[in-house]
């Protein structure tokens, strides 16, 4: 059998696309300040200008609505930090209404920000889950209340891919007189996203998802929403995060925008086909198996899948002796033995939280890496089977 070496854990980040490439070898010689006046720095700051533009017309915004960060937790922990705004020194005002509501399934970077509003005392509310991962909108309603100022949930989850209705979750919390926040770093490039349909106030990006660098991101923030910096001290970024901006990680990012622009509708379709081909193989080849997510809104690329009776790991640690990379869940949180928050939030049993791996498909895999998987996932299914106390065949 033939040995290859097939990356499917492009949730967790993505190689770069060989015109990102060109792109940031280009940019390496564009070394001035983008604040300095001089010629130098005029250069440079075009070149960041540029690439505000090209994010900005890809999620239908202005430009002066994108700042640059320098990774979507850096944007989650600025958008949550409004509600710990001290309105005696900063212009922005939530009228007094400095409590969260969230989901049990955000990213940890929400999660552990959402924990540390509440250690300060304010109120959070977790809106939970069907066993799709789905919020129940009805739940929403009730929970927005007059003291929320701020709702933060995710567009797509990055382990099981499920895709929340964002536009009537925005729709519902502006009814209620709060802010709205999405986390769209997964969805981004995937999926398409317009910030004006969707009527978010501020949305999450970020490069290295989209086949960009890492260490950079970006923040959507409507015109005339409330905005309190995270970093102080210079006036970069229309003095909305200060530092020196990453000029090269900006340039990157601009150009895997670009291509995205290019590439995404016909990816879209060809990931959901070798995903879809995937998951009909598994199931055919493997029994006791489940799937995770939505089976309909659902990144293209996203397939969750349990196998009763295999510890996730031990699936991980020999998919990559043959040369294929996934995951056990977020790769945030991969170094702790404890079960996905995310799948254990969904009600399936513990064990198949244990047993999950995450599947995600990206640009340069092809069907004939499908067929690789389908060739040596079901051995090595049926070999820790074997070892396993736990696990009884039918």
């Amino acid at each position: 059998m033939e040995h290859r070496n097939v990356y499917f854990d492009n949730n967790a980040t993505t190689p770069l696309h060989p015109e990102v490439k060109k792109a940031l070898v280009e940019g390496l010689e564009i070394f001035g300040n983008p604040s300095s006046m001089h010629a130098f720095g005029r250069e440079a700051r075009e070149r960041v200008e540029n690439a505000r533009q090209q994010v900005a017309s890809f999620i239908g915004a202005d430009s002066e609505e994108v700042l640059f960060v320098g990774s979507g937790s850096e944007a989650n922990n600025t958008v949550l930090s409004l509600l710990n705004c001290d309105s005696t020194t900063c212009a922005c005002s939530l009228s007094g209404r400095h409590d969260l509501v969230t989901t049990v399934i955000e990213h940890p970077c929400v999660l552990n920000t959402a924990r540390s509003l509440g250690r300060k005392k304010h109120g959070v509310h977790y809106l939970h889950v069907d066993r799709h991962g789905r919020i129940d909108l009805e739940d929403l309603r009730r929970s927005v209340t007059d003291k929320v100022g701020l709702v933060s949930i995710m567009m797509a989850n990055n382990e099981i891919g499920t895709i929340q209705d964002i536009k009537e979750a925005a729709r519902i919390t502006h009814a209620a007189g709060a802010l709205f926040h999405t986390d769209a770093v997964q969805a981004v490039g995937k999926i398409p996203v317009d910030v004006r349909d969707l009527d978010v106030d501020f949305l999450t990006m970020s490069a290295h998802k989209i086949y960009g660098p890492k260490g950079i991101g970006a923040l959507y923030v409507k015109k005339g929403a409330p905005y309190c910096p995270l970093i102080l001290g210079g006036h970069q970024e229309n003095g909305r995060r200060a530092g020196t901006e990453n000029s090269l990680g900006i340039i990157g990012m601009g150009k895997a925008i670009e291509m995205r622009a290019l590439e995404m509708d016909a990816e879209e379709k060809r990931l959901l086909e070798l995903k879809n081909a995937l998951k009909e193989g598994i199931a055919k080849a493997i029994p006791d198996t489940l799937f995770m997510g939505h089976p309909e809104y659902c990144l293209p690329g996203t397939l969750s899948v349990s196998f009763a009776g295999a510890e996730g790991e031990a699936i991980l640690l020999y998919l990559d002796l043959a040369g294929i990379a996934v995951s056990t869940g977020s790769a945030c949180a991969s170094g702790s033995l404890d079960p996905s928050h995310v799948i254990m939030a969904t009600g399936v049993p513990v064990e198949n939280a244990h047993g999950s791996v995450r599947i995600s498909l990206g640009r340069e895999n092809t069907m004939e890496d499908v067929q690789y998987m389908l060739e040596h996932l079901p051995q090595i299914i049926d070999r820790i089977r074997t070892m396993s106390t736990a696990y009884r065949r039918r």
